[in-house]
């Protein structure tokens, strides 16, 4: 199976020498699940696209400092392109910004949250059970590192898991589509990293709250082979 990652982010070059790039980590975190990928990058961010929806078996959009509704012309041509993945059913995974544009893509809007950022490690209850889910578990406890939400949902949304402080944070649309708002890619020592970047504003209370989450263990590995699973069905 081949899977195309739509890059859409870059990291600082000290965080990316220490933990990789997105597709690396992606590409570790699948690979922990037990199985052997075909991959191909594109840089989104950089303008680079597919030129058609099945160059790839299946595709996985992941994370970006930028919010989907920034004015640029590369997060509407990936927007034109999620619609084009789901008239052509290709089976697709979003994660954080991928989550969120697909859900914008589909119809539904995305916000700033007015509740602030969700960083460390957010506790999911999972509201409904998927032959996919194996092994199953009714929580899902991931890393996360957003400050938008998705606040309406799309017509054709089913909403898997989520919290009080984020409620729409899994995703399927049809048989296809599958979304995630955190991170199962990120280590938790990552996340402290990009905490510590300084590249972000944060209250201090809200540092400390996701420090002291990140002791936590968190469901990196079962979603990993989730997410393997809704792709290979």
């Amino acid at each position: 199976m081949k899977l195309g990652i739509l890059q859409c982010g870059s990291f600082t070059p000290e965080l990316a020498s220490e933990y990789g790039s997105y597709p690396e980590m992606i590409e570790t975190l699948l690979s922990s699940a037990g199985v052997e990928l075909e991959y191909a990058v594109y840089t989104c961010f950089e303008n680079q696209f597919p030129d058609s929806p099945d160059e790839c078996d299946t595709w996985l959009i992941s994370g970006s400092k930028n919010g989907v509704y920034d004015p640029l012309d590369w997060i509407s041509r990936l927007e034109d392109f999620v619609r084009d993945l789901y008239k052509a059913q290709k089976k697709t995974i979003g994660i954080c910004f991928g989550h969120q544009i697909m859900a914008q893509a589909m119809g539904g809007t995305v916000e700033k949250s007015d509740r602030g950022w969700g960083v460390g490690v957010a506790f999911n209850q999972v509201a409904q059970r998927k032959p996919w889910m194996e092994p199953w578990c009714d929580s899902m406890d991931l890393a996360c590192f957003h400050q938008d939400q998705v606040v309406v949902l799309p017509g054709d949304a089913e909403v898997l898991a989520g919290n009080a402080f984020c409620p729409y944070y899994m995703l399927q649309y049809g048989d296809c589509f599958l979304s995630i708002q955190g991170h199962p890619e990120f280590s938790l020592s990552f996340v402290r990293g990009l905490i510590s970047s300084q590249d972000f504003q944060m209250p201090p209370n809200r540092i400390r709250e996701a420090l002291i989450s990140l002791q936590a263990p968190v469901d990196s590995g079962r979603v990993a082979r989730w997410v393997v699973k809704f792709l290979s069905e």
